[in-house]
């Protein structure tokens, strides 16, 4: 490969910081916060007014009469009165109690849900572990992390109650499903909400059932608020790209994919329909799923510090059927970021009933996302499936990768060798053609090119086809979850950086530490580029070019510094095979045989150029002389500015 090689790699450096640089929010944005703050005040002012309407009725009664009743009641029998005025039919709900939680789980998840709100309160992931912590299950979120509550109002609505403050009692437990059932105080009406789990599956399916709430709730009850918020713990080593993979997605009915900002604070308020909205971590996500779709949400996301990465809201509607004939149903995905199984969500959907999920795994630009779908992640879970180490699967992978894109990259060198061997004759022309008769110096070289057969481009055109195999890998490493605390020589965990030294404090650029794997892809890009230059007819009067492509591999160092050591290390061994390639191609060519080859398409290009047509020469004639008479044209207006 020759300089256009790391034209391309200089190209994935603008890549990477344009992407950390971009985001800036738009007047939309803006006024989609300020809608966002709109909704919660009114919610809160809402609410206020309830309680302010309960107040004043409690005051209202005759002051003897509250007077004697305070001093003939307890203390548990005025905290029952005010419970009563506040929660009406669900004040026995609304009563202090132990909680208790129940288990449900299948082979893979493990969720706790409290009696208190009959929510999930936490959720494990057995097969995997956070870092630091080899002892326990994953947690996703656990306690107060996650909240999720939904808003009921009195038939009057003079009351918004919410269920995270009442108690549900346990009406029903199997192996694979709990039932929560939040009653009134006459035990006539409750609000069930069942949770199922299927063998080996992330996904919670989640039943919403009424019955005779149509007496308690205000009749015109077709959809209720559901407020859900989360904080995402930091789970992974390298927070930096933890934080960069952070994110709120959703998806539209249609397929249409909307985000917020994975690098500041953002909120955004949705008037379609939605089908999920998904918070997502780097290696994993807790999806809420409609049956049918949310409506008018508003989202926000903001970063947070210390032991957490993010924080994720969300107030959006669901359908209700007050009178219980129907059910509401929903889904939560509450699982790992891998490709193979979110897509199979989809095996048995057809059109626009198809998830999507998969999604949830950025796998980069259009063409680069076909790549990784087509051959990259197939390929890895072929060799993955051999149950071989993972640093020899990438190993395989690079090997594989590298036979694929060999002809291009012989190609390449081709074209470099070429434009070696005619060096002595360009040095000749530029020894003829002084810096100050630049355009004829590029003439006579266009001109031996020419004839040679040698185009200038023809080393950037393999260029065009190993880029998006490049930047498959570049998207597909740092997001493949099988990387994640596997080890191999002496990285202990390739889906983060392996820091060989650290130190306190952070250096510009650099962070407090130096991964090993990224300084040896640096040295070899190094000994690389010097292998190139030494091939390479250069102008002496660029000199800054030369410094620029030693300039780059050091780019590299700060930018992949803090990746993950997988990436690093296919890049290491990537640019370990071409140089390898390199130096065969160097012993099967001679560069005898090369010149000569070319000084025979030099004499065949001159013969086709005596076989050209009268017509062509007249118009290479006409071209001359035009371009004469401009000369001439420019050289007289001068004389006149004069």
């Amino acid at each position: 490969m020759d300089k256009n090689t790391w034209i391309g790699f200089g190209l994935i450096a603008v890549i990477i910081i344009g992407f950390s640089l971009w985001n800036k929010p738009s007047k939309e944005q803006l006024a989609q916060q300020q809608a966002y703050q709109d909704s919660i005040a009114a919610v809160q002012a809402e609410q206020q007014a309830a309680e302010a309407k309960m107040q004043a009725a409690a005051e209202a009664a005759p002051a003897a009469e509250t007077q004697t009743a305070n001093d003939t009641l307890s203390a548990a029998e005025r905290e029952a009165q005010v419970r009563e005025a506040k929660y009406e039919v669900f004040s026995h709900a609304a009563a202090p109690r132990k909680a208790e939680e129940y288990i449900l789980e299948n082979e893979v998840l493990r969720l706790h849900i409290a009696q208190k709100g009959g929510r999930i309160v936490q959720a494990e992931l057995k097969d995997y572990r956070a870092y630091g912590d080899s002892a326990n299950p994953l947690s996703l979120f656990q306690g107060d992390e996650s909240e999720m509550r939904i808003l009921l109002r009195s038939s009057d609505n003079s009351r918004i109650m919410a269920t995270d403050e009442l108690h549900f009692d346990l009406q029903s437990r199997t192996d694979s499903t709990v039932v929560m059932r939040l009653m009134t105080d006459s035990a006539t009406e409750w609000l069930d909400i069942c949770y199922a789990l299927h063998p080996n599956n992330y996904m919670v399916d989640i039943r919403l059932q009424g019955h005779g709430l149509e007496r308690v709730l205000a009749q015109n009850t077709t959809s209720l608020e559901l407020f859900w918020n989360q904080l995402v713990p930091q789970h992974e080593r390298g927070r930096k790209f933890e934080e960069r993979y952070a994110q709120l997605q959703y998806m539209l009915p249609d397929g249409e994919m909307e985000k917020l900002s994975e690098s500041k604070a953002d909120d955004k308020t949705e008037n379609a329909k939605i089908r999920w909205i998904g918070y997502k971590d780097q290696f994993f996500s807790s999806v809420l799923i409609a049956d049918s779709v949310f409506e008018t949400s508003t989202f926000t996301s903001t970063p947070q510090k210390d032991q957490y990465v993010k924080a994720y809201t969300t107030h959006t509607h669901i359908p209700f059927d007050i009178r219980g004939e129907k059910a509401t149903g929903l889904k939560m995905y509450l699982g790992p970021n891998h490709y193979n199984t979110l897509k199979a969500y989809d095996d048995d959907l057809e059109g626009d009933q198809r998830l999507r999920l998969k999604e949830l795994v950025p796998l980069g630009w259009k063409i680069v996302s076909w790549i990784n779908k087509v051959l990259v992640i197939p390929m890895f879970d072929l060799f993955n499936s051999w149950e071989l180490n993972i640093g020899l699967v990438i190993l395989l992978m690079t090997i594989v990768i590298k036979l694929i894109i060999l002809p291009f990259v012989f190609a390449s060198y081709r074209s470099s060798a070429k434009m070696r061997v005619l060096k002595p004759q360009i040095d000749a022309i530029n020894e003829k053609y002084p810096p100050e008769k630049m355009q004829e110096r590029q003439q006579e070289t266009m001109k031996l090119y020419q004839r040679a057969g040698v185009s200038p481009m023809s080393g950037c055109l393999p260029m065009l086809f190993q880029f998006p195999v490049l930047m498959a890998m570049f998207w597909f490493l740092p997001t493949a979850i099988e990387l994640r605390g596997k080890s191999f020589l002496w990285a202990d965990d390739l889906s983060t950086y392996d820091a060989v030294i650290t130190w306190s404090g952070n250096i510009p650029l650099l962070g407090d530490h130096l991964s090993l794997f990224c300084l040896l892809m640096t040295i070899v890009n190094i000994i690389y580029t010097y292998m190139n230059m030494q091939q390479q007819s250069m102008d002496p009067n660029m000199k800054f070019m030369k410094y620029m492509m030693y300039a780059m591999p050091l780019l590299f160092l700060f930018i992949f510094n803090d990746y993950n050591a997988g990436l690093s290390y296919y890049y290491f061994v990537s640019l370990l095979i071409t140089i390898l390639q390199t130096m065969i191609f160097r012993w099967t060519t001679d560069d005898k045989k090369l010149l000569a080859e070319m000084e025979r398409n030099a004499k065949k290009n001159e013969k086709k150029a005596q076989k050209r047509s009268g017509f062509m020469a007249r118009l290479e004639e006409m071209q001359r002389q035009q371009q004469r008479m401009a000369r001439e044209n420019a050289k007289a207006q001068q004389k006149r500015m004069r």
